[in-house]
């Protein structure tokens, strides 16, 4: 293989033959190609993309770099879902046990935070003893026992991702629609799922900041997904606001218990009940749309929903006692108030900086080494469309004190813009694309 003359063909915007690719990646995990060269690849791809057929070989040649799960054998449809990433977003946390309770297998392979974005293990890290190392035997078998688990990445499972992922965070490559692509789908098809739901996130706390090109990813993976004999389905999900009121990940916890009970904030619960039908849908547990969410709305009234949560919490090691007892989740007792100066009505929030604010704070990541505190956060009190008055709360903030609270507190005034006359609340779905 002439590594130089594939990236130049990369760079030039020629197309790179199935054969090469899988060759490419191959020599990239065995450790023959250097990250260097495999950099510049990555930039070329960058700024010249890829065609369909090159972005589904270099998806499958990814996933088929390390163990794969064969979940062939177990009963009921192999349905998952995936968020782009944003703040304050809970939802797999009550739609793997909902779904599950529905009929769906659903085998989810969760990551951590990344930037301003929280992570799922970091928030199931809250609960006291939960273990999300399983292997691939004790997976398999929990799936069949309680219809759902969420496990972290090991280092044999789509080990290319694992590298591509940490080298294009630091080469300015992780906006890619192909490689986003590749990131998602390897690992989703690797770990055995066949029906897929895409939360594609658009606004200000998004990866896709623009409806456009939110489109531009949600028509990717739906084209690659088909090439993978995977029905992908993508909601667009409004992301100009924080989901929820809780940001952090014990706080993120007991939010999800609430949601569970049939509580909880309104906005939280419309896009994980959406996203949850699309799944019973496209897998054909139920006939459309408005069946399933009946459905969904009586496992989550009758209690059967937060049954399951329990069953797969205890399955994985972690303490089921939170339900009646959500002390168990540590909350920092210190907490600090940002206030209104003035009255009006919110008319705009910068998302990504209010989960920056939540990292500096402790509750995500600031640099890749550092220890994120599961006790802090946020809570917001307000969104788009809220009118506020002098002195009222905007964000309550739950801190360990310490340098960054100033910084992480100015940086949430500047986030929240406020104005004299009326406005109204943002949508919550923007668009829908269906499977191929």
């Amino acid at each position: 293989m002439n590594t130089p003359e594939l990236i130049r063909r990369k760079r030039e915007g020629g197309e790179i033959p199935e054969p090469e690719i899988k060759e490419f990646i191959d020599a990239y995990v065995a450790g023959d190609v250097p990250d260097y060269q495999m950099s510049a690849f990555l930039m070329a791809v960058f700024f010249q993309g890829m065609t369909p057929p090159e972005a589904a070989t270099l998806t499958k040649s990814m996933m088929g770099s390390g163990v794969t799960y064969d979940l062939s054998d177990l009963p009921g449809p192999k349905t998952d879902k995936h968020s782009t990433g944003g703040v304050g977003d809970k939802v797999s946390l009550i739609l793997a046990p909902l779904v599950a309770c529905a009929g769906g297998v659903v085998p989810m392979v969760s990551g951590r935070g990344l930037g301003h974005s929280g992570g799922t293990l970091d928030k199931l890290d809250s609960i006291p003893g939960y273990r999300w190392d399983l292997d691939q035997k004790t997976f398999k078998r929990q799936l069949e026992k309680v219809g759902c688990a969420i496990i972290g990445q090991t280092e044999n499972f789509v080990p290319a991702d694992k590298r591509l992922y940490a080298l294009r965070d630091v080469t300015a490559t992780v906006e890619s629609i192909p490689l986003i692509c590749g990131s998602i789908l390897s690992k989703k098809a690797a770990a055995g799922t066949k029906f897929l739901v895409m939360d594609v996130k658009c606004g200000s706390g998004a990866f896709m900041d623009t409806l456009e090109k939110a489109r531009q990813l949600a028509e990717g993976l739906r084209t690659i997904g088909s090439e993978l004999d995977m029905r992908v389905s993508s909601i667009i999900t409004q992301m100009g606001q924080p989901l929820g009121e809780m940001v952090g990940n014990g706080l993120e916890i007991l939010e999800t218990l609430d949601l569970l009970r049939g509580e909880g904030p309104e906005d939280s619960r419309v896009i994980t009940l959406e996203l949850c039908a699309e799944m019973l849908v496209i897998s054909g547990l139920e006939k459309d749309t408005k069946s399933a969410l009946g459905k969904l709305e009586s496992l989550l009234s009758s209690g059967k929903a937060m049954e399951k949560f329990q069953e797969w919490i205890a399955a994985q090691g972690g303490d089921p006692r939170i339900v009646e007892d959500p002390s168990l989740i540590e909350i920092s007792s210190e907490t600090s108030v940002l206030e209104s100066d003035r009255d009006g009505w919110v008319s705009a929030m910068n998302t990504r900086d209010i989960g920056v604010a939540g990292n500096l704070l402790g509750a995500g990541r600031m640099k890749t080494d550092d220890v994120v505190d599961t006790t802090v956060g946020l809570k917001i009190h307000v969104k788009p469309g809220t009118k506020v008055s002098r002195g009222e709360p905007l964000v309550t903030l739950y801190h360990r004190g310490g340098r960054n609270l100033d910084k992480a507190t100015t940086m949430l005034r500047n986030a929240i813009a406020i104005e004299d006359g009326e406005t109204k609340p943002l949508p919550l779905i923007l668009d829908r694309l269906g499977p191929v």
